[in-house]
């Protein structure tokens, strides 16, 4: 291939990936407004400014786009939670760091905490965007919770109890979460951080005294 038809190749690469990078950014943005049952790829191509034929190209269903937008926040979480591990050494720090950067991007993201537990427009619901979506989502959630469960278990919990550890601090980081995020933790005059490295600290003084 000539320099000049590989230059040509670039360009259209270029393009196409610009084109999707658009329609994904479009989708969030009808997805935060109509929710996914609302959304509809008509929506979404008229955000982007395309036909809807040209959606297809890139993706079969609204369904696919909310699994790429809500994998890309997993995918910045995932990022946000290796860098506070990767910036100490010891299990009880990684344990603290791994769990509070876990609450801290919902806490400043809560756009993406809405995208996660399908927040937008109606309240929870148990959606579902296929079953290897779902499956390739739910591990990838999961993986961002793995050093938790990983300094656990250089503390000394067996596997299972590693196990109750992470789904604690996941369930609770939730629950505190979406209290603060609806304005209900304000009856209580409560700070949602302070909540949150109260449950760390407990776990942790168990963990220590085994």
């Amino acid at each position: 291939m000539g320099e000049e038809a590989a230059r040509r190749k670039r360009g259209r690469y270029a393009a196409t990936d610009a084109k999707r990078e658009g329609i994904i950014a479009a989708a969030r943005t009808v997805f935060e407004r109509e929710g996914l049952d609302g959304a509809s790829l008509r929506a979404i191509a008229a955000e982007a400014g395309y036909t809807p034929a040209a959606l297809y190209f890139h993706f079969d269903s609204k369904e696919a786009l909310y699994a790429e937008v809500l994998g890309r926040s997993i995918a910045a979480l995932q990022a946000a939670v290796d860098a506070a591990v990767a910036a100490v050494d010891p299990p009880a720090e990684r344990f603290s760091a791994a769990a509070l950067a876990f609450f801290d991007f919902y806490a400043e993201n809560p756009r993406d905490l809405d995208l996660g537990f399908y927040l937008f427009r109606g309240g929870m619901r148990p959606h579902g965007l296929g079953r290897e979506r779902d499956k390739t989502l739910n591990e990838a959630l999961e993986a961002t919770l793995a050093p938790i469960r990983a300094a656990a278990l250089a503390l000394g919990a067996d596997a299972a109890q590693a196990d109750l550890i992470m789904t604690d601090a996941f369930a609770h980081a939730s629950g505190v979460l979406l209290l603060a995020h609806t304005r209900r933790i304000r009856m209580f005059g409560a700070s949602p951080r302070l909540l949150m490295e109260r449950h760390v600290e407990t776990e942790l003084d168990r963990l220590l005294r085994r």
